[in-house]
């Protein structure tokens, strides 16, 4: 038998993460004045430690629940008529769901959250997305060429990761300025990064729906856009479908952000005015505040 007292006493220098935000969100989807269905889904989501007591001779909680809390936000605007593109956004959002709950070590990955292994891990999930829309559609003939954009933020102590492909957006709103953290993958979004279009040519260009890389379609592969960002006390993060951002400009979105900070008004007033404004498309908006 090993005397325990005469091991050497393990020396531990835990990291510590700094506090988490407090996060307060709201999201709501619309089908629109115009399309008979909403392809659009959206998921708002808290990840938590727990413990669950299976026996124990002390007096205590049944379940305890450990201070650290990861939040997910994920909006998918489906495509691809007779329902398919609501079974593609459909599946991307179970895929993720499934992919969090029992592959992603996002626990680990609160003491380091700078290290890569956060966005590879969620690219892998939409990896995994895009998988499971190509495998359903040939299953089912009337869904072939199915497929959806997905627009992902995860945050974890006082970082958010947002993960992105295709042309639904994430914004940030800071110090009263909004800023676009994401990039459409469309058409027209590539003629002018190359010069060929003017941002207020591409706003009305009639080539501006002809999206370039999507969750599922016609061709097997993602090139998922990926971002850290540093959060800041009362950042508000904006996610959305195309269907806000054709009814109303930046400058719009900005003003309804700072003049309402609860994020249920918030996201009604968005859906209200894009649907004033015309809505021609679902209508599909996440807001996220974050305050020490």
């Amino acid at each position: 038998m090993v005397d325990m007292s005469d091991m050497p006493t393990p020396i531990f220098t835990p990291t510590v993460p700094a506090p988490s935000y407090q996060v307060r969100s709201h999201g709501l989807t619309d089908r629109g004045k115009v399309r008979s269905i909403n392809e659009d889904n959206f998921l708002i989501a808290e990840l938590t430690k727990a413990l669950r007591v299976q026996q124990s001779s002390l007096q205590g909680p049944a379940t305890q629940y450990s201070g650290e809390r990861g939040h997910l936000f994920v909006v998918a605007d489906g495509m691809g008529g007779h329902a398919a593109g609501e079974q593609a956004s459909a599946l991307a959002v179970h895929t993720i769901e499934d992919f969090v709950l029992n592959t992603l070590k996002w626990f680990f990955h609160l003491r380091s959250p700078e290290q890569p292994g956060v966005l590879s891990e969620f690219q892998q999930a939409l990896r995994a997305a895009d998988a499971r829309i190509f495998d359903e559609a040939a299953r089912h003939p009337e869904y072939e060429g199915m497929g959806t954009t997905l627009t992902m933020a995860y945050t974890i102590g006082r970082q958010i990761f947002i993960i992105h492909v295709g042309d639904s957006r994430c914004y940030l709103l800071r110090g009263g300025q909004l800023y676009k953290v994401t990039h459409d993958h469309s058409l027209v979004e590539e003629m002018v990064q190359r010069g060929h279009l003017t941002a207020e040519e591409a706003a009305h260009h009639r080539w501006r729906h002809v999206i370039t890389n999507v969750v599922g379609g016609t061709e097997r592969g993602i090139r998922a856009e990926a971002h850290r960002v540093d959060l800041d006390p009362n950042d508000t993060i904006l996610l959305c479908s195309d269907g806000l951002t054709e009814m109303l400009k930046d400058d719009r979105l900005a003003a309804l952000l700072l003049a309402q900070s609860e994020p249920r008004l918030a996201c009604e007033q968005l859906v209200r005015e894009a649907l004033e404004a015309g809505g021609r498309d679902n209508v599909t908006v996440i807001v996220a505040n974050f305050q020490s």
